[in-house]
């Protein structure tokens, strides 16, 4: 009798899951959840945006047909996509796309096709990073390292650190990086250092792989897009991973591209087959859903304005409430120690607290961050900042 599945072995539970479900199950009526990545107006509520159902209507009188597009997804997709990301910084022939099942789909092809070209290839990655950015890179057969980022005694980046670090990546070799909004710190560089760091990656011969997870969420969607396109004009092959959850909140359409800018039209069209046979291999045709909307509002003038605008406000939302926060700790600190708050950008902020301290703060307050202290500014609201600068002053972080 066969007993295979019985040589498996258990996987650790999710953190972030798991404080999730924490959360519900508490029983006090004032808690407040800054664990899951998920972005929530003043009325905590994850929203449909404007364009996007007023595309899905659109789309539901019109669509005739459900069969597949193409192992890579429709063009049409990729070219508001690339549009979006890249602009004009470099040729278009020069760029390879696939539509994938949402970012961290991206992620992974990107991820399978580095191990068909360079198998043998270390994927560099900031310490700390996004915690299922390691799992992705050894699920692909990949082998992984750290180069230093954060400085958490100041809440800033390392950089000479990182460019010390970055310095010993061997020719080949992949370094992932963070293309705008950081998680978890959300501590960026400035547009000068991509500038060196683009210089390094030339020199030495490595690989930039970006996680654009966030653009629309920082300082805005060209600028969030900036440090990209900077990377992508100056090596002459670059990897992008974008999602369209957050910008175009279809958190559950799971929407992402792969982008593969390669150094000339003929290197294109051998990745672009490349990229063809992952998505064949991994999952036949990708999701064309919440791919169409957003191909929808991006093509159409009046949905796309709204769009932008109802982005901009969730933009300014969040930097509000990054500015109320650091304005109430200081209040109740008498303390500057907390205005890198305002200073970061994006949905995530690491407090600086001690796994001891944020255990209070779930205990004794009923708030629920990650047990490294990242904490979802947009799981805030102006009336409930006061209570957790109250609560982190009473914690003594």
């Amino acid at each position: 009798m066969s007993r295979i599945l019985s040589h498996l072995h258990p996987q650790p539970e999710d953190q972030i899951l798991k404080l999730t479900a924490l959360f519900r199950d508490d029983p006090r009526p004032v808690k407040l959840d800054l664990g899951v990545g998920v972005y929530r107006n003043a009325a905590g509520q994850t929203p449909v945006m404007r364009a996007v159902k007023a595309a899905e209507k659109q789309l539901w009188q019109d669509e005739t047909s459900k069969s597949y597009t193409s192992l890579a997804g429709d063009p049409g997709f990729h070219k508001v996509m690339r549009d979006l990301v890249l602009g004009d910084a470099v040729d278009h022939t020069r760029v390879a796309a696939a539509a994938t099942v949402g970012g961290t789909g991206a992620l992974s092809i990107a991820l399978d096709l580095v191990k068909r070209a360079a198998p043998g290839a270390t994927v560099w990655v900031s310490d700390p990073t996004w915690p299922n950015h390691v799992p992705i890179i050894g699920k692909c057969g990949l082998a992984s390292n750290v180069y230093r980022y954060f400085d958490a005694e100041n809440r800033a980046v390392n950089f000479s650190a990182m460019m010390e670090d970055l310095a010993r990546v061997a020719p080949g070799d992949v370094v992932l990086l963070h293309g705008c909004c950081h998680n978890p710190t959300g501590a960026n560089l400035t547009l000068p250092e991509w500038q060196e760091v683009a210089r390094l990656l030339t020199q030495t011969g490595a690989l930039p792989l970006i996680d654009l997870a966030y653009q629309g969420f920082g300082d805005g969607l060209e600028e969030d897009a900036a440090a990209t396109r900077l990377v992508a004009a100056a090596c002459p092959d670059t990897l992008i991973a974008a999602s369209c959850s957050k910008n175009f909140g279809i958190y559950r359409e799971r929407t992402g591209i792969v982008l593969a800018v390669t150094p000339d039209a003929a290197a294109q069209g051998v990745v672009q087959g490349n990229l063809a046979a992952l998505n064949r291999l991994t999952y036949s045709f990708p999701p064309d859903h919440g791919a169409r909307l957003v191909t929808m509002v991006l093509e159409s003038p009046a949905l796309r304005a709204d769009w932008q605008a109802e982005l901009e406000d969730i933009r300014t939302s969040m930097l509000g409430l990054r500015r109320q926060l650091a304005d109430e700790l200081r209040a109740r600190t008498g303390s500057d120690r907390f205005g890198f708050l305002a200073q970061h950008r994006g949905m995530f902020s690491r407090l600086g607290a001690k796994p001891e301290q944020v255990a209070r703060l779930r205990d004794e307050h009923g708030i629920y961050m990650v047990g490294d202290s990242r904490m979802n500014i947009a799981g805030l609201s102006p009336a409930t900042v006061p209570a957790l600068a109250t609560a982190i002053a009473a914690c003594g972080i």
